[in-house]
């Protein structure tokens, strides 16, 4: 594996030269361009507030209604930053087959580029990010510091589920179709525009009492992430040092194991994109 990052490392040029173009196409014909980076989120951001604050009659979670346009966007540009790439990555391998077919490069190249592709975006989003935490009064602690961190650990998910769907995308065309619906129930279940902590303790299903809070943090590695966000971004406090390496050795897993299932299936893509 170190050789064939090692290849993948010779091959940065191509990899940055997809990133330009992805977001090049991006924004191709667009009249705001690069301003779509913040003004997608901030819209969002208005929705789930005029939902959440405005039309619901109940209380949300204990967040003050003034900081709550802040406490939604902690959370969804990450979300966007996830959601974004794997959408886009799934059919990465399909959508180039003719580079696949003609060209000898590493096909990591492909479902890569868009991740970082992406990535840029987020970070081009989070411009906008501080200053709406400054207009709502959200206080801005040295914990900010364990962003870069944060990001990191992301990325390592993203790029392995993006490994894994570009793949199986490639043997099972319709991967992509039902992307669109795990997408839309994963954004639900994780707490993007509530806090992670009105999830039940104590919640019985189908006759079995359920810790929800603690299963989502488990099996919802999105959901602890965007905990984390939160931490560091609206409370500004410390993570919980066990909370955060559980988190970092699970993306790291599905990030190997991505990259391994990807490199052993990548050999026949060829023949069958």
């Amino acid at each position: 594996m170190i050789e064939h990052l090692k290849e993948l490392l010779r091959y940065r040029d191509l990899i940055w030269n997809l990133v330009v173009r992805d977001l090049k196409l991006r924004y191709k014909s667009s009249v705001l361009g690069v301003l779509w980076s913040w003004l997608n989120p901030l819209f969002m951001m208005t929705v789930y507030t005029i939902v959440f604050t405005v039309m619901r009659a109940s209380s949300n979670g204990g967040i003050p209604e003034r900081s709550f346009p802040a406490f939604v966007l902690c959370a969804l540009l990450p979300w966007n930053f996830f959601s974004g790439s794997l959408t886009q990555a799934v059919g990465s391998i399909v959508e180039n087959a003719n580079l696949v077919k003609k060209v000898y490069f590493p096909r990591e190249v492909l479902p890569l580029s868009t991740v970082l592709a992406n990535l840029v975006n987020f970070v081009i989003s989070l411009l906008v990010l501080f200053p709406i935490l400054l207009i709502f009064h959200v206080r801005i602690t040295p914990w900010v510091l364990l962003l870069p961190l944060l990001i990191l650990i992301q990325l390592c998910l993203t790029v392995g589920i993006a490994f894994m769907l570009s793949t199986l995308n490639v043997f099972y065309r319709d991967t992509k179709v039902i992307l669109d619906v795990v997408m839309m129930a994963w954004f639900f279940v994780t707490p993007v525009f509530y806090p992670i902590e009105v999830l039940p303790r104590s919640k019985e299903v189908l006759g079995i009492v359920v810790d929800v809070h603690r299963w989502t943090r488990i099996l919802n590695p999105m959901a602890s992430l965007v905990a984390a966000y939160r931490d560091v971004l609206y409370y500004g406090r410390l993570i919980g040092p066990d909370f955060l390496a559980r988190t970092a050795v699970t993306s790291l897993v599905i990030l190997f194991i991505g990259y391994a299932l990807f490199y052993k299936c990548s050999k026949v893509f060829g023949e069958e994109v």
